[in-house]
């Protein structure tokens, strides 16, 4: 059986939901058109990602960043995240998509989020970013959903983690045991200044499936003038602007070998061709969530919880 996924690298319609969601429909049709069973999205792709808290002060233009995040950040189960799950369902394809989330009817808490949406157009679950990274933690609170972060489409397992999460040795190893045949990578529009994007994704991706001898799709969002204006100032245009400080997404086999990769830094749609059984071979190497682990022996490296 030959499986066909699709990798997004491209940009939302920054802090907007609503056109968010629309551009969000369009690429599950684009990519259901182009014969794949599954697509992944990047981090916080609906409405965006709060890249500002690496790059500005908390002045009064972050802090109004913040509030239109707030403002049109998705509710699970909600309207916007209702409106993607029944185009996964009108066009048969399997969707992993990253978005900022906030508690119903609040006015705050946010998280940092992947929803997978099968290709009945069921919302599966959703995954809550373990633990915020550097400046995500004055935006986004730690996740609540536990370790669920997988689903079944046909025959597979799908499994995702965001960003710094796929370098988490505990997040690895409970992904593992899910036995996942294809993992999500969700990346946003860049790091820091000292801290490049891509090298990190091409170091990070073919690991990830090496280690659970699975496809891993790396998805990435691109940087657009829209995101450039409302940063606003001369030294994160001058950031923004340079190709590096992007990354490129990609599809990745389980030996680690690069199966597709995006031709450039411009919006597009990555695909290729995968075969499911390929997994197996290789767990006769390493199965970290069976016969090649000893969770026994480093059971003590996690005391008891203290009584509250």
């Amino acid at each position: 059986m030959v499986l066909k996924v699709a990798a997004v690298q491209a940009a939302p319609v920054f802090l907007d939901l609503d056109a968010t969601v629309d551009k969000t429909v369009g690429l599950i049709a684009e990519a259901a058109g182009g014969g794949a069973a599954v697509v992944a999205f990047p981090e916080g792709f609906v409405p965006g990602h709060p890249g500002w808290v690496e790059l500005l002060p908390l002045d009064d233009r972050a802090m109004q960043l913040n509030e239109r995040l707030f403002k049109n950040a998705v509710e699970v189960p909600g309207t916007a995240v209702d409106t993607i799950a029944q185009a996964c369902g009108e066009h048969g394809i399997a969707a992993v998509v990253g978005v900022c989330e906030r508690r119903p009817r609040t006015t705050g808490t946010l998280f940092n989020t992947q929803v997978f949406i099968d290709d009945s157009g069921t919302i599966a679950c959703k995954h809550q970013k373990f633990v915020p990274t550097i400046g995500e933690r004055i935006v986004h609170g730690p996740g609540t959903t536990g370790t669920a972060n997988d689903m079944r489409v046909g025959d597979v397992t799908v499994t995702g983690l965001i960003c710094g999460e796929n370098s988490n040795p505990l997040a690895q190893y409970s992904t593992a045991c899910a036995y996942p045949t294809l993992h999500v990578a969700s990346w946003p529009q860049h790091f820091s200044p000292d801290l490049a994007m891509q090298p990190v994704i091409e170091l990070v991706g073919p690991a990830l499936a090496y280690t659970l001898k699975a496809f891993v799709i790396n998805s990435v969002t691109t940087i657009s003038d829209r995101m450039e204006e409302a940063y606003g100032t001369d030294t994160t245009r001058t950031f923004l602007s340079d190709a590096a400080s992007g990354g490129r997404a990609s599809i990745v086999g389980p030996g680690g070998q690069t199966l597709a990769e995006a031709d450039g830094d411009e919006e597009q749609l990555v695909f290729a061709d995968i075969d499911p059984d390929a997994v197996i071979a290789p767990k006769f190497v390493h199965d970290t969530a069976g016969h090649y682990n000893r969770p026994e022996l480093f059971a003590h490296l996690f005391p008891e919880p203290r009584p509250s």
